[in-house]
């Protein structure tokens, strides 16, 4: 069922929410962006929907409600330790369809990944629901149609933002009487189905062309580029990688807590171990290694979507102006002359034998 919602009664029916959720959003915190007198866009609880920015991509992805920059998963003493703890209520989150499919992707890595489920994950997770945030046109470098990522029906409610009001779709029947005295209408959320920037997925389908790849050229360009700052995978919703820290609260180690803390493998201390030893040198391979790992790894492994969304938030962020759709594409071409190559050279092959 759909409706008809003003912004007042909106946002009494958020004050209803708040009760047993916390509500998140892509919030502006004025004066805070990456340029001087800029603003900045981010997730964080809202209560009313003049908080919400419908209007602009914000800057970073939800992920960070469910999977924290910092994390504390234990305190401990010299004789045990105690399990950090969560809060009670449960978590709204408004998230655009590229985004909810990102996170779906984060429950591939965190919960079906191995043996074991991350608990500190999942204890988060299980708490989400989904109000989608209806996205009809996308931005500049939005590629979430390339990706197969711009529609999705993994949502609780969904939205449309007028001036004066919103159209509410309700799909989970918790929601419902919420809703029960207000005007219904004719509302089914529309999707984005073509962005101005496209890019076509490398089809890496055997070991041979995989090798080939890990040793292409173009990998090196990016040497003089990539400065490693992490700026790209901090703000990409799919990125999961992170380190663990001890806190100690004396100066003789007996108390303190330990953290999880988000890392990057393109930190340049990433892959680093004990004597000095790198398994990645280079800001190519690194990046040779995000972009594999985004459009061919993870499918391979998990036999689903690839891991990137195509939010283009990495382009955006990057302060070298590296666009990951260009990259996606250059290394489709790259790929595409290793396979005529082959071809031209089995051609030669069976002439000789002619």
């Amino acid at each position: 069922m759909s409706y008809s919602v003003s912004v007042k009664k909106m946002n009494e029916i958020l004050k209803e929410l708040q009760k047993d959720y916390k509500v998140y959003a892509p919030k502006r915190f004025e004066k805070r962006g990456r340029y001087s007198d800029t603003d900045l866009i981010r997730y964080a609880e809202i209560s009313m929907v003049e908080e919400i920015v419908y209007d602009e991509k914000a800057d970073f992805s939800p992920k960070e409600v469910i999977y924290p920059i910092t994390q504390t998963l234990f305190y401990f003493t010299e004789h045990e330790y105690k399990e950090s703890k969560v809060h009670d209520k449960g978590i709204l989150i408004f998230a655009r369809p590229c985004d909810i499919n990102g996170i779906k992707r984060l429950d591939t890595i965190f919960l079906e990944n191995g043996d074991q489920e991350d608990i500190y994950y999942k204890r988060l997770r299980e708490k989400v629901k989904f109000i989608l945030m209806e996205c009809k046109e996308g931005w500049d470098t939005c590629f979430c149609v390339s990706m197969g990522s711009n529609q999705t029906d993994n949502y609780s409610l969904a939205v449309r933002f007028a001036e004066n009001n919103l159209l509410v779709e309700v799909k989970d029947e918790a929601f419902n009487n919420l809703f029960a005295n207000e005007k219904t209408t004719d509302f089914t959320p529309e999707f984005v189905t073509s962005n101005q920037v496209t890019v076509k997925i490398p089809e890496i389908d055997n070991k041979e062309i995989l090798k080939k790849v890990h040793d292409l050229d173009m990998w090196e360009s990016y040497n003089s580029r990539c400065g490693n700052c992490g700026a790209c995978t901090s703000a990409c919703i799919t990125c999961s990688c992170f380190t663990t820290s001890d806190v100690i609260y004396s100066e003789n180690g007996r108390a303190g807590e330990r953290r999880r803390v988000w890392a990057s493998c393109l930190h340049e201390d990433f892959t680093e171990m004990a004597g000095g030893h790198s398994f990645r040198n280079t800001p190519g391979e690194r990046m040779r290694f995000r972009t594999l790992h985004k459009v061919y790894d993870f499918k391979a492994r998990f036999g689903e979507e690839q891991m990137c969304v195509g939010c283009g938030r990495c382009t955006d962020r990057c302060p070298q102006l590296i666009s990951f759709a260009t990259t996606i594409n250059r290394l489709s071409e790259e790929v595409n002359k290793l396979k005529n190559k082959k071809v031209s050279q089995v051609q030669a092959a069976s002439k000789e034998v002619e």
